[in-house]
């Protein structure tokens, strides 16, 4: 079985190995020079290396000008420095198919021979990949511009996205590496799997955050700078977004560390979602019966319009709630910049409408209980003997 494997192995390394031996697709019209100029290998890699570069700086100009066009309508410098990165390569890639083409024509030792292709196709496949890492940001970038149509690639899901095409091109640069130089990547990838499956299982709870975590960035339920409440009670300023946990400043200037699993599956309120980070305060306020409601109403709202931080569109406005057990109830409603406001601001306003009450002589009524007696017990009318 392992004789097979082995025989199986070494068939597909000189398989590759043979397809990279450039000789073999050299055009029919080229051939009687290939052979008049083979007895020569030095005057022929001379020869090669002048004609690749120069065709290789002829492709690349034509490409640069043919692109040039319409990048330069743009008045970003994005997609100027992708057309940069991506013909960086064209001519060390024709230089490098020279270089191959000339080595099959020295006669050397099989083992030599191949090495050498083998290191040659390994400096291109290095090249393209280091073209590919530098350019995946980019077309991030410029995906990421048109928001439009590509809802999910924005600006605070990019890096997600950017490390997840860094991670493909390795792994295919890695996989093509093998081929090259005659090591089957079928034993890898099966010992990758059975490690994979037992990491899997091991950290459970972290790949649980990390998921949870790519969710959040691509749902964006919340962004940092956020107020926002879990159904847990905490409260606080989203400070940090991170793959395996949010974390929340209270205004305790306390620091929550929440994991993604955990505030994924939680029911999350927003306050400074929705169109506009705006909050609406509201401060219950009781009024003792026979008040004037229209001149409670009057100084509730001139209370509020005189708070400089209170948001003068929408107009503050004052309503009347239900007929309680020992006054009228009132709500004074009022729209603040931002939530962390709120308890200042709710602060202010009550001592306010307090201030202006007594001012005004409007009674504040509190709970009281009156007792009424109906009999009082018979005195007793002589001692017991």
């Amino acid at each position: 079985m392992q004789a097979t494997e082995a025989v199986s192995t070494a068939t597909a390394g000189s398989a590759f190995k043979s397809d990279l031996d450039v000789v073999q697709y050299l055009p029919d019209w080229f051939q009687p020079t290939w052979d008049m100029l083979s007895p020569y290998p030095g005057l022929l890699t001379i020869i090669l290396l002048l004609l690749a570069w120069a065709f290789g700086r002829l492709l690349k100009l034509v490409i640069t000008r043919s692109f040039i066009k319409v990048v330069g309508k743009t008045s970003t410098k994005t997609d100027d420095h992708l057309l940069e990165y991506l013909t960086q390569p064209i001519v060390l890639t024709t230089v490098t198919l020279a270089l191959m083409l000339a080595v099959s024509a020295f006669q050397w030792p099989r083992g030599l021979h191949d090495a050498s292709l083998s290191l040659l196709a390994t400096i291109l496949l290095f090249s393209w990949m280091r073209a590919g890492l530098r350019t995946a940001r980019i077309i991030l970038e410029l995906v990421g511009s048109n928001h439009h149509r590509f809802e999910i690639i924005q600006e605070k899901t990019i890096p997600l996205f950017d490390m997840s095409l860094k991670l493909l091109l390795v792994g295919l640069g890695a996989y093509v590496f093998l081929l090259i130089w005659g090591i089957d990547p079928t034993a890898w990838l099966a010992s990758a799997g059975v490690i994979g499956i037992a990491v899997g299982f091991a950290a459970r709870d972290s790949l649980a955050n990390l998921f949870s975590g790519i969710f959040i960035v691509a749902d964006s339920p919340y962004k940092i700078g956020d107020y926002i409440v879990l159904d847990s009670g905490e409260r606080g300023e989203v400070t940090h977004l991170g793959m395996r946990s949010t974390r929340l400043l209270t205004r305790d200037d306390v620091e929550v560390t929440i994991p993604n699993a955990v505030i994924a599956s939680a029911k999350i309120v927003n306050e400074s979602g929705g169109p506009w980070e705006k909050e609406r305060i509201r401060v219950p306020v009781g009024v003792a019966y026979g008040s004037d409601v229209d001149e409670v109403c009057q100084v509730l709202e001139a209370v509020a319009l005189g708070h400089s931080e209170i948001v003068k569109h929408p107009e503050p406005r004052v309503r009347m709630r239900a007929f309680g057990n020992s006054s009228l109830d009132f709500e004074l409603l009022a729209w603040i910049d931002r939530p962390v406001l709120r308890g200042r601001i709710r602060h202010d306003l009550l001592k306010g409408i307090y201030y202006a009450f007594l001012e005004k002589g409007i009674e504040i009524p509190f709970p009281q209980t009156d007792i009424h007696v109906r009999s009082m017990p018979a005195e007793p009318t002589g001692k017991e003997n």
